[in-house]
């Protein structure tokens, strides 16, 4: 039976493998809450659809439902993809669900880490999102670690070989663990991602609604290698956040001492939530749904690597094709697929924030 160990990932073997190694399966969640998407989710449901029959076409997906949209979702998605009961305040699952970790034996385990909703910025509640991940293991057959640390899975990137990237604007922030320190973040991620180094950024593009994310503005393509989102107009409040995180990884070696091979993600204008979309949400106490005139600092570095494919958020700008073509050279052997996603960002995240990947773990 699955246990709660009370060692660390680091000192049993195990790490968390770059998003780019094999998967098992990809989990998601299902959209639903009329607070936050609109006119009842409906939209973000058909978007939810196309995103998990995208995945489909490379490995397994799995979706977990509420119990009052089981039958809802399962006439919707297609046969082969698997939909469970999980109950969940929202659909943020990269953030609210586990990091799977591997060891060298081929064994699998999760990291459960301490959710509050990102700081208390994006739900009222968020006590079934923190289950999440327990429920999973259950589901899944494997032991679980309960980290000290209020994290989400969209605040760090890793390459597998010990390296950890994430941004002060987040981790740092007191809404998340006020009573650590700088030094006492950094030796928990190494503790419970198996790593040894910590690349710190300075911020990403969101401060409202995650406090700035990794994933928004860098990802790891390889070990060695990051895609960093990039705006060259100094007008753009984004460049100078950039250019910032640019030195920063410039200066950056990596836990095998490499020196980062950087590529430029050019990004998308920003999207701005309309007043007929904003109206289609439902307004009620406690809902942080994105107001008419927002504007979300939209990025295809929040992509999804799947075995054999890169699920790219499109924005119907004309970058998306420049986006594209740059990740395909990143991605040469797998097939970039183009995404239509104004329905996920509308509530402020992507493509990325929405998914978790489950490691296949293989014996070395």
């Amino acid at each position: 039976m699955p246990g709660t160990l009370t060692s660390t990932p680091l000192a049993d073997g195990f790490r968390m493998p770059g998003e780019f190694d094999p998967h098992a399966r990809t989990w998601l969640l299902w959209p639903q809450r009329p607070d936050v998407w609109r006119l009842g989710g409906k939209p973000a449901q058909r978007a939810w659809v196309d995103l998990a029959s995208a995945i489909a076409r490379f490995e397994p997906v799995t979706v977990g439902v509420n119990h009052d949209q089981f039958d809802n979702a399962r006439a919707q998605l297609p046969d082969h993809v698997r939909v469970l009961e999980i109950s969940n305040d929202d659909v943020w699952l990269r953030d609210s669900g586990p990091s799977f970790v591997v060891n060298q034996r081929g064994e699998v385990r999760l990291v459960d880490w301490r959710f509050n909703s990102h700081g208390q910025m994006s739900l009222a509640t968020w006590e079934k999102d923190d289950k999440v991940a327990r429920k999973i293991a259950e589901i899944e057959g494997v032991d679980r670690y309960r980290a000290p640390l209020v994290l989400e899975g969209g605040s760090v990137h890793v390459d597998g070989e010990g390296t950890v990237l994430t941004t002060e604007e987040c981790l740092l922030n007191p809404n998340r663990n006020p009573d650590l320190s700088r030094e006492e973040i950094e030796r928990l991620l190494c503790e419970y991602l198996g790593a040894s180094t910590v690349l710190w950024l300075g911020r990403g593009l969101d401060p409202d609604v995650t406090s700035g994310h990794i994933d928004d503005v860098a990802m790891f393509v390889r070990p060695g290698v990051v895609a960093l989102a990039w705006s060259d107009d100094p007008g753009d409040w984004r460049h100078e956040v950039l250019a910032d995180n640019l030195e920063r990884l410039t200066h950056a070696t990596d836990a095998r001492g490499r020196r980062l091979e950087i590529h430029k993600i050019p990004l998308p204008a920003e999207v701005v939530v309309t007043e007929e979309e904003a109206a289609g949400v439902d307004t009620v106490e406690g809902s942080l749904a994105l107001p008419a005139g927002f504007r979300q600092a939209a990025t295809y570095v929040n992509c999804y690597l799947c075995n054999g494919g890169v699920v790219m958020p499109t924005f119907d700008d004309p970058k998306d094709h420049e986006a594209r073509a740059t990740l395909q050279r990143l991605f040469p052997e797998r097939e970039v697929v183009p995404l239509p996603s104004r329905e996920i960002i509308l509530a402020g995240g992507n493509v990325h924030c929405v998914t978790q990947q489950q490691p296949r773990a293989e014996r070395r």
